[in-house]
């Protein structure tokens, strides 16, 4: 039994607190970055998303070289990755060098996040001393996510945009030594064989499908926005047969066959994407539009983020007792209802306990849905695949937050352009509200403020509607959920 083995958690749990912080933390800088940057909406959207976006695509290849070169070698280099990217993330100039430095924080977090379990796994024999382990990895893991926003709030209160990157620094700076000093060497496993052609592949069709729905939002079906999204549909395609035909495919599609798995993956895609979605958007209202700093913003978001880090430890006891197939068609539902009511609801105008409710419900609903998702993935798959489940799991939860970045993006900009009131007076103003905001600060005077004005009320419509469609989404999703689990453990047989 190795002596170190707490200090051990203790040094990959450090190094895992930035990964999920980041996931999160970015949502209240947006407004304070849009105006310093003179950032357009699509390239907001790229800075937000392109991080789950890379991690989704090398998580499975990353851990793979794990296997190979060591988890110690593979933890360093991650680490190295991500506190120099942290800094050029900092202290980019323009939107598209932010962008690129979120790309290459998402390849340190690829390589970080494989180690983790594998170290946690490899450190522990003992199975009571193992799974005290991986509940402090939960816990970490949905309560780093949460924290986000309250500290992106908290440090631009005092400091710039940049501070949520430059945070990861100081941990950094802690959490290597330590890693080099605790982390055993491994001489790897090789298990499997390391093709990057395929993870390449994945992400490149992430990129230009992602962009071909953005192009297509903003410009109409163009050329420019048709080719990159039929050319992203046939590399997914692609990598889909890649994956089928494999002996040792990188992601196991063939677990999608269980109906089960099908629909945990399901779940864990959506949930997670409106989670983080809605994150991003009610950050911006609540700054754009009611005026406030980024730590009330962070105060404000507080019922959603610390209801969602205790869904998900509840929706374990909640499917252990009830059974799998109501508490996650209920979760979905929940969802659905609060996503509903907050589409009706005037931030502005309500004080009470209102929003703060329905915000603490849409949390709590996600957090459990997400658990659910876990449950149903990890439980429908064959013992000698878990791994494979495994990693079909974390892709869904990137690729979930990433692509809902985006829709809840897009749609809210679309929306806003359609219904801003002063496009022919002032090109640009109707791109997105950040724009607005951009140039209505360089304008000032009456025009400023008839900018303000517009902007505000197209982008509160925006939102309601969009929060709307999702919510009916969302409903009928929990409808294809309750259909998909009907083989699924009842709460008899969890106990």
């Amino acid at each position: 039994m190795n002596p170190d083995r707490w200090y051990i958690l203790f040094a990959v749990m450090l190094a895992f607190v930035p990964v999920v912080v980041d996931m999160t933390i970015l949502h209240i800088a947006v407004p304070s970055l849009t105006l310093a940057l003179n950032a357009s909406g699509n390239e907001v959207l790229w800075i937000i998303d392109i991080y789950p976006l890379v991690m989704a695509g090398l998580l499975v290849p990353m851990g793979t070289l794990a296997d190979r070169i060591g988890y110690r070698r593979m933890l360093l280099i991650g680490l190295a990755v991500f506190t120099v990217s942290s800094v050029a993330a900092a202290f980019s100039p323009a939107a598209i060098p932010l962008i690129a430095a979120r790309a290459a924080l998402g390849i340190g977090s690829s390589m970080i996040m494989p180690c983790v379990l594998a170290l946690i796994r490899q450190s522990f024999d003992d199975d009571a001393e193992r799974a005290t382990a991986l509940g402090v990895w939960s816990v970490v893991g949905m309560a780093g996510a949460a924290v986000g926003p309250l500290a992106g709030g908290l440090l631009l209160e005092h400091f710039w945009w940049g501070a949520a990157f430059l945070v990861n620094v100081p941990i950094m700076m802690i959490v290597i030594p330590m890693a080099w000093r605790l982390v055993p060497e491994t001489s790897g496993a090789s298990s499997g064989p390391w093709d990057p052609r395929q993870a390449l592949l994945l992400v490149a069709a992430l990129m230009l499908t992602i962009y071909g729905i953005k192009a297509g939002f903003k410009s109409g079906l163009d050329l420019f926005a048709v080719a990159p999204f039929a050319i992203g549909l046939v590399l997914i395609v692609w990598f889909a047969r890649l994956q089928i035909r494999s002996v040792s495919p990188m992601l196991d599609i063939a677990l999608l066959k269980n109906p089960v798995i099908a629909a945990g993956l399901l779940m864990a895609f959506v949930a997670s994407g409106a989670l983080a979605g809605f994150e991003l958007v009610l950050a911006q209202e609540l700054q754009f539009v009611l005026g406030r700093t980024p730590l009330e913003a962070g105060v404000f978001m507080l019922p959603l983020v610390v209801a969602a880090a205790i869904g998900g430890p509840v929706g374990g006891k909640l499917a252990t007792w009830f059974g799998l197939r109501p508490v996650a068609t209920l979760s979905m539902l929940a969802a659905s209802v609060s996503l509903a009511g907050l589409s009706f609801t005037n931030l502005a105008d309500d004080h009470y306990l209102t929003v703060p409710a329905l915000l603490g419900v849409l949390g709590f609903a996600l957090g459990v849905g997400l658990l659910a998702s876990s449950v149903a993935i990890m439980g429908g798959a064959p013992k000698e695949k878990a791994g494979a489940a495994g990693a079909l799991e974390s892709t869904g939860y990137e690729l979930g937050a990433g692509i809902g970045v985006t829709i809840f993006g897009v749609m809210v900009n679309s929306l806003y352009r359609a219904s801003f009131a002063l496009d022919a007076a002032h090109p640009g103003a109707s791109n997105s509200i950040g724009e607005a905001m951009t140039l209505a600060h360089k304008l000032g005077g009456d025009d400023g403020s008839k900018i303000v004005a517009a902007a505000k009320t197209a982008f509160v419509g925006a939102h309601g509607s969009v929060l709307l469609s999702v919510a009916i989404v969302i409903g009928l999703l929990a409808l294809a959920v309750f259909a998909a689990l009907r083989n699924a453990p009842s709460a008899a047989e969890h106990s």
